[in-house]
């Protein structure tokens, strides 16, 4: 008796420009796992399809914006069963990854990865994974095994809280009535407390200790 065959996960390439979605169908061609499905070069076109092929991997092109890419994942989100997207683009920031995690993007890589990296990204989001590539939970595993929260003066996890939600030091300080010389110092020691190297670091290693993150392999 043979084995049933793979169902293969569809991939949907949204990219500002066309030729990037035929790099990525060379990519995929002979995969037994992931296959390409279509390509678009506008987010509406994408939400369009989204709409009959819920278990597609949009691949997005971090070009299109922001603002525009949010509300695009707000959109799949407001379905039965949520779409899973992959964010990349030649230069993300720190901040810019966090929010589109924030937001529910499921995957992050730069349009420099290898294609082994995009493979591994994929075949992680289409598994349920989140992942993220070159970020510090790769390097530092997850620091709150070694160093966790109880560990942290009330004041420092209220500090901590914050920047999982992606506030900035001025905006810590307004939160909490005092000053953002303050707000560094606290910093400094939750780094040296937790091993965590940036606030970035300590964003996402706080969506990795609710479950919400997974780090790359």
């Amino acid at each position: 008796m043979s084995d049933s065959p793979v169902v293969k996960i569809p991939v949907f390439v949204c990219d500002s420009q066309p030729i990037v979605a035929e790099g990525v169908r060379a990519v995929l061609n002979g995969q037994v796992d992931l296959e390409y499905c279509a390509g678009a070069s506008s987010l509406e076109a994408a939400l369009a399809f989204a709409q009959f092929r819920p278990e597609t991997i949009f691949l997005l092109d971090k070009s299109f914006g922001q603002t525009a890419i949010v509300s695009f994942l707000g959109a799949l989100r407001g379905w039965d069963k949520p779409r899973r997207a992959v964010i990349w683009g030649v230069a993300i920031s720190d901040a810019e990854a966090l929010r589109f995690l924030q937001a529910g993007v499921r995957g992050i890589l730069r349009k420099s990865s290898s294609a082994a990296s995009l493979l591994e990204c994929l075949r992680a989001v289409a598994a349920g994974q989140s992942w993220v590539a070159d970020c510090g939970l790769r390097d530092h595993g997850s620091p709150f095994e070694r160093f966790p929260r109880a560990e942290l003066t009330p004041r420092e996890r209220q500090v901590m809280d914050l920047v999982e939600q992606g506030f900035k030091n001025r905006e810590i300080a307004a939160e909490l009535g005092i000053r953002p010389g303050t707000v560094k110092i606290h910093l400094k020691h939750i780094f040296e407390k937790t091993g965590v190297r940036g606030r970035y670091g300590l964003a996402l290693n706080g969506l990795k200790d609710r479950g919400a993150l997974s780090a790359a392999s």
